[in-house]
């Protein structure tokens, strides 16, 4: 009675004992929840931990105790964006399968506008003054190795 029934059959799982406040959160459009990045942060605690990865908002407060590398990697990404820290350590699939379970929806598309335009400016302005360095070093070793040549003939032509 007045029970939201989570109709997503992605997750399986237990889920945490704040399920209900994760049916209260979020917009949801066409049977997906949406959640902003201000919602997800709010889920940073032990008791109640949400990650984002690969844009989708997963609940792990129940995979806390479990997670083989200790809950304390968990909960430094809680409430955050944690897809980098997830692929650098690469997980198997079947990290990736349990994963699943913990799934309760997405990043509102706002919030990943914002984030990829970050990761363009940050990426482009590196790539400029990188590309710009390669170029000099390039141009530096020709110079050089142009010098060494000539010196290396006018030594020879006097022997």
């Amino acid at each position: 009675m007045g029970e939201d029934i989570n109709e997503d059959p992605t997750h399986t799982g237990s889920g945490s004992a704040n399920n209900t406040n994760t049916e209260e959160n979020g917009e949801t459009i066409e049977g997906v929840k949406y959640y902003t990045l201000e919602e997800i942060r709010l889920h940073s605690m032990s008791s109640d931990s949400w990650l984002i990865i690969h844009d989708k908002v997963y609940d792990i407060t129940s995979f806390l105790e479990e997670h083989p590398g200790g809950e304390e990697v968990l909960l430094e990404q809680a409430g955050a964006d944690a897809t980098e820290s997830f692929e650098d350590v690469g997980h198997s699939t079947d990290a990736r399968e349990l994963l699943l379970q913990y799934y309760i929806g997405e990043l509102h598309m706002d919030d990943r506008k914002k984030e990829n335009e970050t990761d363009e400016n940050v990426s482009n302005s590196g790539e400029s003054s990188s590309s710009w360095m390669t170029w000099l070093i390039a141009a530096i070793a020709a110079t050089v190795v142009g010098v060494m040549y000539r010196y290396y003939l006018s030594e020879h032509k006097s022997s």
